[in-house]
């Protein structure tokens, strides 16, 4: 089937031709059929929120499984970081582990500045990180990074600005 999508109908026909098709791939890449059932859905919405035109089947279908691909790994990314963040919560005294709306609000924040992280051009990514999580100084960073502490804090403000994004809502990922 080679017909080229129209805008009128674009997304309509998109779920229609492709919907079934997504979401088996999903499953087979993940191995659960209800998460596949919410990245398929979650594909379409990111498509009716930003519209894209195929000339093809064969063009929606490549998209769709490019697609598919990043919102796996998003997905593992997710994961871990979930985890990451249950076994901080168990390592802490009972009485000190914060309300089920505060993990919520702490899990989406960590989650929104990894996807901010991994944005970022690799040395300031590097540079957010080994100063603040790290705590190095910015010194260190730069001999680690082989270049000068002046371009350090150009790095950081870059990763600074995209922390203030996230906060304002204005950040280009969400």
């Amino acid at each position: 089937m080679s017909r080229p999508y129209t805008e009128n109908h674009q997304l309509a026909y998109l779920y229609r031709d492709h919907h079934g098709w997504l979401q088996g791939l999903l499953r087979r890449r993940l191995g659960c059929v209800d998460t596949a059932a919410d990245l398929a859905q979650d594909a379409f919405v990111r498509l009716l929120k930003k519209p894209r035109r195929f000339d093809s089947f064969e063009g929606a279908r490549a998209y769709l499984s490019v697609m598919a691909k990043g919102l796996c790994v998003d997905h593992w990314r997710r994961q871990d970081i979930e985890r990451a963040w249950r076994e901080t919560l168990a390592a802490r005294p009972e009485g000190s582990v914060p309300s089920l709306e505060h993990q919520q609000i702490v899990l989406e924040t960590l989650c929104e500045v990894d996807a901010m992280l991994q944005r970022l051009p690799e040395k300031v990514a590097a540079t957010f990180i080994g100063s603040q999580l790290q705590g190095k100084p910015y010194r260190q960073i730069a001999e680690e990074l082989n270049v000068s502490e002046r371009m350090v804090k150009k790095y950081m403000a870059q990763a600074v600005l995209q922390c203030a994004l996230i906060d304002s809502g204005l950040d280009e990922g969400s």
